[in-house]
């Protein structure tokens, strides 16, 4: 075999990565029973110390991890942080007009744009923004359809979702109906992701922003021929998008943000992990600090475990990240080797271990084991932009904020009743809308942020503390068409990161130019929410795009330069060989046996508008069928 061992495996199965997909899928497997093993490149994000850009000589731990409106400092904790650039363009002239883009960061190359990802337990639920919006059905019908597995249809796939959630963000009855057997919103009401919301209701009453950011949100869907149902978004669904009733209807409207929270605090799979391992200790392993480099085979080519090396901060995009090549290790697995590393991660280590395309794993005197050349292809990811305003005085609610242990509003947050704009992630209202009436899904999610946000750069998230009066109205384009991205090997060394380029617009596959229209309808969308806000004196002046760039050229331009993404997926899609695809239906890589993967590259098309909720769903099917599969 690959890397002989005649040691007996300790374990039934060996998970790789522990955010919503592996650590969904490793819970559940040792809570069915099995032995499971996950290997975790990072530590445990509330054990660490670290700074960030706002107080890089403090420990900002467990604090940017914990409160809520501290996840932009979390992206860029030491800690935790790994630091991948990115190019959108293989343009050089293209990919230097995004102000975002830096060729070199800390004396080293980087040659990209900041996108930032977690090393840590938990994956990238440690720092996302805790955004949980339910997939749109038609995502599901697509799989279904594509596969001919009647298990991905959207109604089977709802009881995934209820499977996980414990819904506290509806009114207590709900709950009571349910238990009678009558539960029309299809909520969970008792699985192990808590879903709350956040709503910082002294934001919004700042100059009565609430009211006219409310009913300028309606003026602006009607505007634009949407024939909005007031009453089946407030009175039936309570502002909530991932009410069933909303989801089959495709409905528009607006929203608030639920986010996974418990108490208003940060918890996902990291909490989800530690808790089912002091559970059932003898069924759930955790290594931390164990960077997965090669998976192994037998001789017959089954695969039978994984490579890995042991040490703090072995992989290069994570800061501080000493030349040195750790403990190598080896975890062998009786029955199946599961990768959820990610969209960047996940094709990387396939194809270190001979599984790819070709001529990629060639170019780097890499075995060739199977020739899957849709590894690492099919890359995509959202279009984001903010439209900044910046407000007449500093918001009220921000009064005092330091972001900081100890201010104010931190005191609010840690009380016993936890209160203040701290226990929100910044967003005071959402807007799920199409970009025009022939989209067939709704495909913009536009969201009000009290801060100032321009995007993913260096030390960006110092931006919110250092400023007080901004509104950034957040345009995210869902059900992107571009498919041209790609996560290719930079060397054959598994500590460096992979390279990645998603050829935004004009070097996509979007030949049609869909995206970029429906961007840029986004950000008239929101101009229109922000018009009586300006009419009332209470927004100064839009610093971006600005008030110079108006017509739809000049919006065309501002949007290819400075959008970027943070949803990376499809890079092992389920589909046909011949077709680009990298999985089967069930998850396993084609012309193997005894290896799934289970992360967001599992996706042929990029579902819904925030991705994490799909990856949580399918890892939870992925443990029902691999459990099922040894009976």
């Amino acid at each position: 075999m690959n890397g002989e061992s005649k040691t007996q495996p300790e374990y039934e199965f060996v998970v790789v990565g522990s955010g919503a997909g592996g650590g969904t899928v490793a819970a559940r497997l040792a809570e069915s029973g099995r032995k499971v093993l996950l290997l975790e490149a990072g530590g445990d994000p509330r054990g660490l110390s670290g700074g960030d850009p706002h107080c890089p000589n403090e420990n900002r731990l467990p604090d940017d991890y914990d409160v809520p409106v501290f996840h932009g400092f979390s992206t860029e904790n030491d800690a935790i942080k790994w630091d991948f650039f990115v190019r959108h363009y293989s343009d050089n002239q293209a990919q230097q007009r995004d102000p975002k883009f830096c060729s070199s960061w800390q004396d080293q190359p980087v040659d990209g744009v900041f996108y930032p990802r977690a090393g840590a337990l938990g994956g990238c639920t440690a720092h996302n923004a805790m955004i949980l919006v339910y997939p749109h059905n038609a995502d599901w019908k697509y799989l279904a359809t594509l596969t001919g597995d009647t298990s991905w249809d959207p109604r089977n796939m709802r009881k995934y979702f209820e499977k996980l959630e414990s819904c506290r963000n509806r009114f207590f009855p709900y709950r009571w109906l349910s238990k009678l057997g009558m539960n029309p919103t299809r909520h969970g009401w008792n699985g192990w992701l808590r879903i709350e919301k956040s709503i910082p209701d002294a934001a919004l009453a700042d100059h009565n922003v609430e009211k006219l950011l409310y009913y300028s949100a309606i003026g602006a869907l009607k505007e634009i021929g949407h024939k909005f149902k007031n009453w089946s978004w407030t009175l039936e669904g309570q502002l909530d998008p991932n009410d069933w009733r909303l989801v089959k209807d495709n409905a528009v409207g607006i929203c608030y943000t639920p986010l996974t929270t418990r108490g208003h605090q940060r918890a996902a799979t990291r909490e989800r992990l530690l808790e089912t391992a002091q559970k059932f200790p003898d069924r759930l392993t955790i290594e931390l600090n164990a960077l997965a480099t090669k998976i192994l085979f037998s001789e017959s080519n089954r695969v039978i475990g994984l490579e890995y090396l042991s040490g703090e901060r072995l992989y290069r995009p994570h800061v501080g990240a000493p030349k040195r090549a750790g403990e190598k290790k080896q975890a062998l697995a009786s029955k199946e080797v599961i990768l959820a590393g990610g969209a960047f991660n996940t094709p990387q280590l396939l194809m270190l271990s001979g599984i790819g395309p070709k001529s990629q794993l060639e170019a780097h005197d890499i075995r060739v084991r199977v020739n899957l050349p849709g590894v690492g292809k099919n890359l995509q990811d959202r279009y984001e932009v903010g439209v900044i305003n910046r407000m007449r005085e500093d918001w009220t609610v921000l009064s005092g904020a330091q972001f900081a242990k100890g201010d104010r509003i931190y005191k609010q947050w840690a009380a016993k009743r936890r209160q203040g704009v701290y226990t929100s992630n910044g967003a005071v209202l959402g807007v799920i809308t199409r970009s025009t009436l022939q989209r067939p899904l709704p495909d913009l999610f536009c969201f009000a942020l009290v801060g100032l946000f321009k995007g993913y750069f260096p030390e960006y998230s110092k931006l919110f503390a250092e400023h007080l009066n901004y509104l950034t109205w957040a345009v995210l384009k869902g059900h992107t068409n571009n498919r041209a991205g790609e996560v290719v090997l930079r060397s054959s060394d598994p500590q460096d990161a992979p390279a990645i380029n998603f050829h935004y617009f004009q070097e996509g596959s979007d030949n049609a130019g869909e995206d970029l229209d429906s961007v840029v309808a986004g950000v008239k969308f929101v101009r229109r929410m922000s018009t009586k806000l300006r009419e009332e004196g209470l927004i100064v002046q839009e610093e971006l795009p600005g008030d110079n760039i108006q017509t739809d050229n000049d919006l065309k331009e501002f949007v290819r330069d400075h959008a970027w993404g943070h949803h990376a997926s499809c890079t092992c899609p389920i589909g046909r060989p011949e077709e680009g695809g990298v999985l089967t239906t069930d998850f396993r890589v084609h012309g193997t046996s005894g290896l799934r993967v289970v992360d967001a590259s599992v996706f042929p098309r990029i579902p819904g508008l925030f991705i994490v909720s799909a990856v949580y769903m399918i890892a939870e099917k992925a443990a029902e069928v691999i459990h099922a599969a040894y009976p």
